[in-house]
């Protein structure tokens, strides 16, 4: 439908999806014919200037670098360097050589014969020390010197919530987690340490953040996720970026980033990770590109694809998505890596292709510039038959390279002088543990809290039990020390469990009736007869760890052990306060409505259980909000940015708890919302203005959530989507006025011609009880 034939009277602002200019769009006035005027403004820069070591080499330098190093290569070391492969290929039989775990005839044959540009993932999948890690990269950087051409290797790891493959680094909480705590300058933190403990253990590169929006509950990566909010994840994601990268991720504390997965691959239909996913063009432009979007401008290099499917498409043969898209309109300059094993999979899992080697030619041509083979050298194989038979053009594995190439420089990978940034002062330092523990804090939820029944009084004896209760893995979930994240013998015996931290806290006695892993049958009875002789009853249900197709669940309900001894902990008459801990939002209504209070834990990392204690005992007073609508029943899932639909007549945003809900052990109240201006022309910015005030008796910290609804429009616009935030801390009686400016961005949407727009007519501002309107001319 063209916006023409809309019977609306509308003036609009189409914006194009392009980062590299990034230019506000140009205006068009429908009278009776269309009008144009165009906003100039600056752009700004999209790509860090990217500089080696040394600080000295420009964009254009390193570009006449590569186009010298292009021309002296053979196919061979070309398609060499499209080719990534996991450790294993490379691994000496475990226990073998504990020191440096690589077999050096291995890494011979992958560098100097297969000529792989990339190397990924963790010896045995297990974390190991850091001076193993360090001689690891001495020995991959000493092989690379002695080819031919000297092109260094770029080894990347998931990092996803601190160095997770290096032991003793500082965990942090997982990114749902971090959302929670509403707060940049911690993600930005997080970006930082991670950054500085992957160089300090001599890698190079983090498959890290993924900008993904977590839309669908049941899916096993949720809590990799930012949440179901698009600003929200664009602003937690772009400020772990800086974070990480710095001004140039080639300084000797900062480090590349890839954003995964692009796109769509977060919303499978039916829950399952790498399953399809079904969307019309203008809910993947609003809801799942712009994410990546952001990450592009923030400067992230390289990009990992959607392992899945969208609309019959794998994310791996998609041209439209890699190239018309990710290329043409966003202005993407680093090169895509492909997921595990993804493009074989396009021959022997979707059946798009009838050969491996025709699944090769239809990933290159789509975009794919990296593959993740993982195993072997059958896509080096392969890559060089079709270009030798003419199938793949040379200029396509020019172009690839060329991004790879140009990458490798921009980290510094190419000075041969680079030092390794040392162990002493950057990595497990206090101040960055303490770091962690302050995000964890942030990050939970108080979700009830009924008669004040919290902060527990210390001299309480409390008997603490339930699955989640006693593990360090259940506070951490997958991507912790090994894959999957289960393994309790390996966490660091130093930390403290829920049970250990609350321990350690009273001055009363703290009793455990539970097993010694997730799956252990915990005998009700035997915690019933315990709750005679204490006070309260902290309870901590939830999930094992678990990522990826590993953690694919059928229902969102506890099992029934679960619940079972839930319900003989209710009928103890005791107080119960039950703690929640896992990736996901699991049932727990029938639960939540019996029990005095409830905090939602998520997985709040490796400081995660002295966290929730200092939270049960009063010494952090909790100032997490939700990132995600807490459903109430599995089969109900509706995210707080609903279209009217979805509450009209009978049906209703009914969630067990809301998007942005978190209690606090003080009370805040807003007021005084106000706008600058009634009414504004289409193009200009708009200043919203509140005040906060703490009406409490203790200091806390809240999240003010300013959201926007367009009242009506050519495209049936969401009840109301968060537009701004801003997080302060405030002393009891202290009232503060905060500021916000809303953009000709924050007003547009996915219009009728899957353009973004701007229309005329009357917006409502919410900030708390508060709603003001101001309208934008036509």
């Amino acid at each position: 439908m063209d916006i023409t034939q809309n019977n609306k009277n509308v003036a609009s602002v189409f914006f194009d999806l392009k980062i590299l200019n990034h230019q506000e769009p140009n205006i068009h006035k429908r009278e009776n014919k269309l009008q144009t005027k165009s906003i100039v403004l600056i752009p700004p820069l999209f790509f860090m200037l990217a500089c080696s070591v040394n600080a000295q080499e420009t964009n254009k330098e390193i570009q006449a670098n590569v186009t010298r190093l292009l021309s002296g290569m053979t196919l061979e070391e070309k398609v060499g360097q499209m080719t990534q492969i996991d450790f294993a290929v490379i691994a000496a039989p475990e226990g073998q050589k504990a020191a440096d775990p690589i077999d050096r005839a291995k890494l011979d044959d992958a560098v100097l014969t297969h000529h792989v540009g990339s190397i990924l993932n963790v010896p045995y999948d297990k974390a190991q020390a850091i001076g193993t890690w360090r001689k690891m990269m001495e020995t991959v950087k000493a092989v690379a010197a002695k080819s031919r051409l000297k092109i260094p290797v770029i080894y990347g790891v998931d990092a996803i919530h601190g160095v997770n493959y290096t032991q003793n680094a500082v965990l942090f909480p997982q990114a749902i987690n971090m959302a929670a705590t509403f707060n940049p300058e911690l993600s930005f933190k997080e970006g930082e340490i991670t950054a500085r403990e992957l160089r300090a253990s001599g890698l190079q590169w983090n498959f890290s953040p993924v900008m993904d929006i977590g839309r669908q509950p049941l899916w096993s990566r949720l809590w990799e996720t930012y949440g179901e909010d698009v600003h929200l994840a664009t602003i937690l994601g772009t400020s772990y970026i800086k974070g990480h990268q710095g001004d140039e991720f080639s300084a000797p504390n900062k480090a590349a980033t890839c954003l995964k997965h692009f796109a769509g691959y977060s919303f499978p239909f039916n829950g399952k990770d790498r399953t399809p996913a079904f969307m019309g063009e203008r809910m993947l432009r609003e809801y799942f590109l712009p994410t990546f979007e952001a990450g592009v401008k923030a400067g992230s290099p390289a990009i990992m694809i959607n392992s899945a499917e969208v609309d019959g498409i794998p994310g791996h043969a998609n041209y439209r998505y890699l190239t018309t898209i990710l290329r043409g309109e966003m202005g993407f300059k680093g090169f895509t890596v492909s997921d595990w094993g993804d493009i074989k999979r396009l021959y022997t899992r979707d059946k798009l292709a009838a050969t491996e080697k025709e699944a090769v030619k239809m990933a290159v041509m789509a975009g794919i510039d990296m593959s993740m083979v993982p195993y072997d050298f059958s896509f080096y194989e392969l890559l060089l038959e079709l270009v030798k038979a003419g199938e793949v053009p040379l200029s396509r594995i020019d172009e690839a390279v060329s991004r790879i190439l140009t990458v490798k420089y921009q980290a510094g990978l190419f000075d041969p002088k680079a030092p390794v940034l040392p162990i002493e002062g950057n990595f497990a330092t206090a101040e960055a543990l303490e770091t962690s523990r302050q995000a964890a804090r942030e990050s939970i939820v108080l979700a009830k809290n009924a008669n004040n029944i919290l902060p527990l009084k210390k001299s309480a004896n409390v008997l603490v039990t339930g699955p989640a209760a006693n593990l360090l893995s259940v506070l951490n979930g997958g991507w912790t020390i090994t894959w999957q994240g289960d393994d309790e013998r390996l966490y660091p015996q130093e930390k403290l469990t829920i049970f250990e931290a609350m321990q350690l806290k009273s001055t009363g006695r703290v009793t455990y009736v539970g097993g010694k892993s997730f799956n252990d049958e915990i005998d009700s009875q035997e915690a019933v007869k315990a709750a005679k002789n204490n006070d309260i009853i902290v309870l901590c249900l939830g999930e094992k760890p678990y990522t990826e197709t590993v953690g694919n669940i059928d229902s969102l309900n506890l099992d029934q052990a679960q619940i079972k001894l839930a319900n003989a902990m209710v009928a103890t008459g005791k107080p119960v306060i039950l703690v929640t801990l896992g990736g996901r939002p699991r049932i727990i209504t029938a639960i939540a409505e019996q029990v005095h209070g409830v905090i939602l834990g998520f997985l709040p990392g490796m400081e995660g259980g002295a966290a929730i204690a200092d939270i049960l005992y009063g010494d952090y007073n909790p100032d997490g909000k939700l990132p995600i609508s807490y459903p109430g029943n599995t089969n109900d899932s509706v995210m707080y940015d609903h279209k009217p639909i979805e509450s009209f007549e009978p049906n209703a945003y009914k969630p067990l708890y809301p998007f942005g809900h978190g209690l606090s052990y003080t009370a805040f109240q807003t007021s005084g919302l106000k706008v600058e201006k009634n009414k504004i022309n289409i193009g200009e910015n708009i200043k919203v203005t509140v005040t906060v005030k703490n009406t409490g008796p203790l200091k806390g910290k809240e999240t003010v959530l300013l959201y926007l609804n367009d009242v009506a429009a050519s495209v049936s616009r969401p009840a109301k989507q968060l537009k701004a935030f801003k997080k302060i801390a405030l002393d009891p009686g202290q009232a503060e006025q905060l500021s916000f400016k809303l953009t000709p961005y924050d007003l547009s949407f996915i219009g009728v011609d899957l353009k973004r727009v701007v229309e005329p007519g009357d917006f409502k501002v919410m900030i708390g009880n508060e709603t003001v309107l101001f309208s934008v001319a036509k």
